[in-house]
């Protein structure tokens, strides 16, 4: 039996584990808003941080009637009841947590756990 109190180690997208709970980093590519006659639901699509990493490909079989699940370095996010999340737009890093479940073909993760990372304000030389 797993120990509820271990830390979840920080992963890449591409590293992340086909179920279970997981902690990684990433930059949110595009996000999804869906129209006011649907239930709420907000969702964004995360990429590595690194970019340029190769990331291990992973094939799943679940079973016979569902399609083959080709993971790579791309995750979704689901905010349930939600129609916005703040901070969360194309081009933000962020570090989330949560349990990974595939859906739709693509590992999600429901209701995450986040943090925005932030850069460093420009500083002008003076000098």
């Amino acid at each position: 039996m797993a120990n509820p109190t271990a830390k979840t180690e920080l992963s890449t997208i591409g590293k992340l584990p086909a179920r279970g709970r997981a902690l990684g980093r990433g930059y949110i590519e595009s996000i999804t808003i869906v129209p006011v006659n649907q239930a709420p639901e907000f969702s964004a699509i995360v990429t590595d941080v690194d970019k340029y990493a190769q990331p291990q490909r992973r094939e799943h079989k679940q079973d016979k009637n569902q399609l083959k699940v080709v993971e790579g370095s791309r995750l979704r996010l689901i905010w349930l009841g939600q129609r916005q999340v703040p901070g969360i737009e194309a081009g933000t890093e962020v570090r989330f947590e949560g349990m990974v479940a595939l859906h739709g073909g693509l590992p999600t993760i429901f209701n995450p756990r986040y943090e925005i990372i932030g850069k460093p304000e420009f500083q002008e030389y003076t000098g």
